[in-house]
């Protein structure tokens, strides 16, 4: 944590509301954190048990970034406990508990493991840009949760509602 940022205000109080609820909607202004520290504190608290924290992204020029800036101030190398996936570009391995992807990549990973196995968290960041392939995620983990997943926890993350 190199700066204080307006999201760690909210730090216990998610924390707290995650342990009865498993889908959040978090509304911050641009630049307060969000993006890069929501999903190192379901990392800190122990939320996310042995599973990963997916961060979908709705371009991939930022699930790049996000995801180098998360992996210093966590202190690893990109691809270890931090890393991204976009289209032709895989920086994660099996120890990667954060993971920035685009909306393309979640929506693949559905098709080909509808359960989501080895997810805990699934977070829609951005969602005020609102893309076809975001919103049919959204739909899709919702689903998920409600008919075989009621572990996995669901955030949307917007600037404005």
């Amino acid at each position: 944590m190199t700066q204080r940022l307006p999201i760690y205000e909210i730090e216990a109080e998610l924390q707290h509301a995650l342990q009865s609820h498993r889908r959040i909607i978090i509304q911050a202004p641009t630049g307060s954190g969000k993006s890069t520290q929501v999903p190192q504190m379901l990392l800190r608290h122990g939320l996310l048990d042995q599973g990963q924290v997916v961060v979908l992204q709705p371009r991939r020029l930022p699930a790049r970034m996000l995801a180098k800036r998360v992996a210093e101030e966590v202190g690893c190398a990109l691809g270890e406990t931090v890393g991204y996936q976009i289209r032709f570009e895989n920086h994660t391995n099996e120890s990667t508990r954060i993971r920035y992807v685009t909306e393309g990549i979640l929506l693949r990973q559905l098709i080909s493991d509808p359960h989501l196995n080895g997810v805990r968290a699934l977070v829609f960041d951005e969602f005020h840009e609102r893309h076809l392939y975001g919103d049919i995620t959204l739909s899709r983990a919702l689903a998920l949760q409600e008919q075989h997943r009621p572990d996995l926890i669901l955030i949307v993350m917007s600037a404005t509602l």
